[in-house]
């Protein structure tokens, strides 16, 4: 019985490990405000972009920003309006803003989506736990890009 405790015990604090160094690897390649290499090697869906964005149960975007969505009455006003941001960044200043938009502005209040690095005020069942998978991000980025 210890033994399966200890070995459970090993595995989760492995695959912590192992999540945080493959994050920070992710994250390392930051250049002039931008991310350039996607994080995982499958295309973003814009559509499922679109439904992450817009859920306020998943991305919880909208509470802070506003975006022209028929069906979410309550939006923010806090942050800039998504509409128009692929016209004003790239999919890689876009990425490095989801994934860790205190990489660009160290004020910056918006969560970071897929970095753990530097949390302070974190539940213990969410710690080293990113908000986004890896390809939530990808289809943020591949639906906001559509937003000219």
């Amino acid at each position: 019985m210890k033994l399966q405790v200890i070995a459970k015990l090993f595995s989760t604090a492995l695959q912590t490990s192992l999540l945080v160094c493959c994050m920070q690897a992710a994250t390392a390649a930051i250049t002039d405000g931008t991310m350039q290499t996607p994080l995982t090697t499958i295309a973003g869906d814009p559509i499922n972009g679109r439904a992450i964005v817009s859920n306020r149960n998943v991305g919880l975007c909208l509470l802070c920003h506003s975006a022209s969505f028929a069906e979410s009455t309550l939006q923010g006003n806090i942050a800039p309006s998504l509409d128009g941001a692929g016209s004003r960044y790239t999919p890689a200043q876009l990425r490095l803003r989801i994934v860790d938009s205190r990489r660009l502005n160290a004020a910056s209040v918006m969560p970071a989506y897929y970095s753990v690095e530097g949390l302070t005020r974190v539940s213990v069942t969410s710690q080293n736990k990113p908000i986004f998978s890896p390809q939530q991000v990808e289809d943020v980025v591949a639906f906001l890009t559509t937003l000219k």
